[in-house]
């Protein structure tokens, strides 16, 4: 079964490597970092979420997933490096909550500080 995240491999040898594997908190890029928080929101994993949120950005709580709410799936269109420390990743999350589908179309800027990746904010389309 392929991870929550949409890539090929199973969960244990993808994102769950970086929320409590050997590689925790440390994704190689911007991209596996914001594939490892698409399957944190998957799973519920806030602590994961806002330890690799920015703390510049980061908010003091998350509330849990709504009852009832599907992830159904997660498509990166782009990753975009602008430099060793700083990069986008645009994607398309999608939902379903009380029979209606929801759609997050974002482009999240991310920076790496201390050879750790954190998500900073976003600009939803």
């Amino acid at each position: 079964m392929n991870c929550d995240c949409g890539n090929p491999q199973p969960y244990a040898d993808c994102c769950s490597r970086y929320h409590a594997g050997p590689l925790h908190l440390q994704a190689p890029t911007a991209e596996a970092l914001m594939r490892s928080r698409y399957s944190a929101f998957v799973r519920d994993l806030s602590d994961y979420l806002l330890a690799t949120w920015h703390p510049s950005t980061r908010p003091v709580t998350l509330e849990p997933n709504p009852e009832g709410l599907r992830w159904l799936g997660l498509e990166v269109r782009r990753h975009t490096v602008q430099d060793n420390d700083h990069a986008t990743v645009e994607f398309v999350a999608r939902s379903k909550l009380g029979g209606r589908a929801q759609r997050l179309h974002e482009i999240s800027r991310f920076v790496r500080e201390g050879n750790r990746w954190f998500y900073v904010d976003g600009d939803m389309r």
